[in-house]
Formats: structure tokens, C-alpha cells, sequence
């Protein structure tokens, strides 16, 4: 066994103050080697004054006698803390895990390492995978084969699978921009702090269950920490297919990039308890903010209707406009930069406040958020036609062709932004948007196509900068097909009321004319 620097702190802490550390054993068809690893772990994590230990071994439906095996270890070694549990259902390797990591939380354990029952991974490096998590050096431990790549061989590892191991790494690496010298170790130590902040729970069932967790770690910003260890492959059965795998592993790493862009959604990859309540700010480039702050004139009124962060009252100010801000809830910020503010749910609202004339009305990624849009429409022409400001409207697209792609195969997925935002009531098109106007009693004035966020989403560079006059480009051709959201311009029309009122009015003007004939 390997002797490892575990114990050499000399305090000894109160039972009560050691930390719990759970070796959480997968096994399928391990009958053969169960006995050997269990018997390999070493007694100074077994036994260690800073740590209690206690091992857990899950036997995924073997058809075999592993579960027997284990259970009969377990009754002869009584000085060791050994729980034996068997999935009456097979769960694949990817669903076994989850099962022992629930576990791991629920009975309140600090750490917990992976290990395998067929002996693949040398049970002597436990205090090494251990120790880092328990000193909080590290949220995860990797045991890595790559960091001495020639030892894998030496370690018989076949040459194609160590070829495809890098190229495979080298991939994923450059998708998810990390170093890490190998993502396919199945010899891992977790802080359980750490696997109860990422939804572990929706990974993959499969062998890809190791590259989804560490995706999540990679995203939320866990400090991951490898040590070397030692290759070993004997005679157990590899229960992988490789091409199998090797597409599924590449195919969560873009999956994972590609729900960041907000145009695809998959809760394994969303890591926010609840509803995203602020946006930020799009200018700078072709976005619905920089349309509208580009379509206000200098010293206007403005009505910034669902203002959210004030983002807009604030770049309009530079502009000498003065904004009156509505929403739910004002910021502060928005408080500031506005002439006028107001907290009301703009759904129920009448909007029967006299804020003065308004020359332009801003309605900002705000409609498809309303139940009924339509009832907002009207009440907002019935107080405005006479006065007939300019409305400014964005909406996302729901036919953008990314969203299509997905109808076309059966796939329709909400998200935590984007034009599927969980938060989303109604969607658009060109046309149901510009016939939703038309019915409600508004003039349309102009229609603009609006490029995806690609700053937002993946940094403001030459990539992000390239993609926008691609997407631009695109538009141009087809602007239903190719925009991301839609952007238009429109005036009230007079109401039947407001007409009879100017009726009146005229009336009044031709009977007061001294010029009029009389008689």
C-alpha cells in the first residue's frame, strides 16, 4: 500500500468536528475484483483521526455474484463501516453515480471519491484524491493518466485508446477552453458543497455522465485540481462504445456553448435557481437597444414602458431626452436617470396618468411577456392616438431558423433567455406581429431584422464581431428566416372616439370663422 501524509497533523479533533469522507464504490460484473480493491484501500484512510470513513458499494443489477461478494467482505472485516446496496434496475454507470452521490449528501458527508470495483484505479492514491478536498485546496480532484502520458502505455492502455484520449481531450479543451490533461478519468473526489450547487441529477445515464459533471464544474467556476496516477488494464471487460461515447461527449461540450447563446435549453447546463430578472445592456453593435436608443431624437420625451434596470433612461440622458420609466419594480438607477417614475404591474395598468406629451413610446422585449398583448395595444391607443407618438417595439423572432431547425426535428425547448425564455407568454413573427399592430389599431411604420447577441453571448471580439455580419448578411436576404428579433416602428390610429371628438372640435373652429358665409 501506499503511505500517504494524511495523518501527519498531530491535533486530534472532537469525533464531532471530523469531517466525513464517503469511497463510494460502482461495481457491474466486479465479482472478480471486488474483494482485491475493497482490500487495497488503505488503513490510514480507513482509519485516520482527522476523517471518518465509511464505504459505499452499489452493484448496478450484476448478473453476476459482485453484490454477494461485497456483502460477504463487508461481514468479515465488522471494523470497517461498509453499506452495501444493490439497484434492483439497471441505472448505467452515469445513474449509479447519482444514486451514490445523493447518498453522499443526504447523509451529510464532506467529501466523496469515485472509485471503481474492477480495479482499474489504484485504490492506494485515495489520500492524495482526499486530502486537497478536505484541506479546500480544491472543489473536484482528478486522478489524470495524461499527466505522464507515456506511463498510460506503459500501463497497457491500448494504443488507439490512449491516441483517442488526447484527441479527444485536445477537443474538448478547445471548446471549453480548459487545460485539463484528460477528461475521461473515472477516478474522481468531490466536495459534496460542490455537487449540491450543480444539477448532477440531469446528467446523462451513460458513460458521459463524467464529462457532463465536468462541464458544470468547468461553468460554475469550481477549481478542479489533478494528480497523476497509474494506468492498469488487466482483464476486466470494457463496457464502452467508443464511437457511442466519443459523440456523446463532444456533443454535450457544444450543447453546453450553444445553450450560453440562449437558442437552446437543457437543465443539466442551467445552474440559476430562479428566472433571470435583469438584462443587460446590448450597444455598441446591431441590437434592440442600440435600435431604439439610434431612433429617439435629442431632447424628446420618452415613455419607457417596462424600463426593467434603466439601462435605456440612463444612455438616453446622454442624449438630453427626458424618460419617464414603468415597470413592476424601478432600480434605482433608472430612478435617476428618469424625469419620472412609476412602480405598477403594466399589465393591469390603465396608463390614465397625465405624464405630459410623449414623443416616443419604448416597448422593449416587453410584449411577449404580457398574457394578453392585445389588451395592452388598445388601452395604450386609446390614450395616445390623439397625440400619436412613435412606438418603438422589439420582440424576439420565433421564426428564426435556429427555432425551426428544432421544430422541424420534433424539438421545441425553453430556456433562461433568449426567444424561448421561460418567462415568454407569447411569440412572433413578422407577420403575426405586424398583423397583431394592425388589428389593435396601429400604423406600421418600418420593420428591421436584428442580428443574434453575439457579443453577449460570447465576448465582445472579432469572432463575436464576424458572426453579427454573417447573421447581417443573412437578413438582408430574409429577414423572417435569418433575424434574431424583430424591431419596428408604429403610430396609433385615431380611435372612433378621439375622431368624434375632433368632429366636434372642427365644428367649433368652421361656425367660430368670421369668414364662414352666414345664412
Amino acid at each position: 500500500m501506499q503511505e500517504t501524509d494524511i495523518n501527519k497533523n498531530e491535533s486530534l479533533p472532537d469525533a464531532d468536528d471530523k469531517k466525513k469522507v464517503l469511497i463510494f464504490v460502482v461495481c457491474y460484473n466486479a465479482e472478480k475484483w471486488i474483494e482485491s480493491v475493497l482490500d487495497r484501500i488503505p488503513n490510514d484512510v480507513l482509519e485516520n483521526k482527522n476523517f471518518s470513513t465509511e464505504i459505499l458499494v452499489i452493484d448496478d443489477q450484476s448478473p453476476d455474484r459482485t453484490f454477494y461478494a461485497a456483502e460477504d467482505y463487508a461481514r468479515r472485516r465488522p471494523e470497517i463501516k461498509i453499506n452495501v446496496l444493490y439497484n434492483p434496475k439497471n441505472q448505467g454507470y452515469g445513474g449509479n453515480q447519482k444514486i451514490g452521490y445523493c447518498y453522499a449528501l443526504r447523509k451529510g458527508f464532506d467529501a466523496v471519491v469515485l472509485l471503481h470495483g474492477d480495479g482499474q484505479y489504484a485504490p492506494e492514491y485515495l489520500g492524495q484524491m482526499i486530502q486537497p478536498i478536505l484541506d479546500e485546496e480544491a472543489d473536484a480532484v482528478f486522478g489524470s493518466r495524461m499527466i505522464h502520458r507515456l506511463d498510460a502505455l506503459k500501463g497497457r492502455m491500448p494504443l488507439y485508446k490512449w491516441i483517442g484520449n488526447q484527441l479527444i481531450t485536445w477537443t474538448q479543451n478547445r471548446i471549453m477552453k480548459s487545460r485539463l490533461s484528460e477528461f475521461h478519468s473515472g477516478y474522481r473526489a468531490y466536495n459534496t458543497k460542490t455537487l449540491a450547487s450543480i444539477p448532477f441529477e440531469h446528467n446523462s445515464n451513460y458513460f458521459d455522465f463524467d464529462t457532463d459533471i465536468i462541464i458544470q464544474l468547468l461553468d460554475t467556476k469550481k477549481r478542479i485540481k489533478e494528480i497523476p496516477i497509474p494506468t492498469y488494464y488487466g482483464n476486466e471487460i470494457c463496457r464502452v462504445n467508443g464511437i457511442k461515447y466519443a459523440i456523446r461527449i463532444i456533443c454535450s461540450c457544444i450543447l453546453s456553448r450553444v445553450i450560453r447563446l440562449g437558442i437552446y435549453y437543457h437543465p443539466k447546463f442551467d445552474y440559476q435557481l430562479t428566472p433571470i430578472s435583469t438584462y443587460q445592456a446590448k450597444l455598441g453593435y446591431p441590437s434592440s437597444h442600440q435600435f431604439a436608443l439610434s431612433r429617439v431624437t435629442p431632447s424628446a420625451t420618452v415613455l419607457d414602458v417596462g424600463c426593467g434596470s434603466g439601462l435605456m433612461a440612463e444612455h438616453l440622458a446622454n442624449k438630453d431626452v427626458k424618460t419617464i420609466s414603468i415597470d413592476k419594480e424601478v432600480s434605482e438607477k433608472a430612478r435617476q436617470a428618469s424625469l419620472k417614475w412609476l412602480e405598477v404591474d403594466v399589465e393591469q395598468y390603465d396608463f390614465s396618468d397625465d405624464f405630459g406629451d410623449v414623443d416616443y413610446i419604448l416597448l422593449l422585449d416587453i410584449i411577449e411577456h404580457l398574457k394578453s398583448p392585445e389588451r395592452f395595444l388598445r388601452i395604450l391607443r386609446d390614450r395616445y392616438s390623439r397625440s400619436s407618438p412613435e412606438f418603438i417595439i422589439t420582440t424576439a423572432n420565433i421564426g428564426f431558423f435556429i427555432i425551426r431547425s428544432g421544430l422541424l426535428f420534433g424539438s421545441f425547448n425553453y430556456g433562461r433567455r433568449g426567444i424561448l425564455d421561460m418567462d415568454h407568454s407569447r411569440l412572433f413573427t413578422f407577420s403575426t406581429l405586424r398583423r397583431t399592430l394592425e388589428l389593435c389599431g396601429y400604423e406600421l411604420l418600418s420593420k428591421k431584422g436584428i442580428p443574434a447577441p453575439f457579443p453577449l453571448a460570447i465576448g465582445d471580439g472579432w469572432l463575436a464581431r464576424f458572426l453579427l455580419q454573417i447573421n447581417r448578411f443573412f437578413i438582408f436576404f430574409s429577414k423572417s428566416l435569418f433575424s434574431y428579433q424583430i424591431a419596428v416602428t408604429a403610430r396609433p390610429l385615431p380611435t372612433l372616439e378621439h375622431l368624434l371628438k375632433d368632429a366636434h372640435e372642427a365644428k367649433e373652429q368652421k361656425l367660430s370663422d368670421p369668414t364662414l358665409p352666414k345664412g
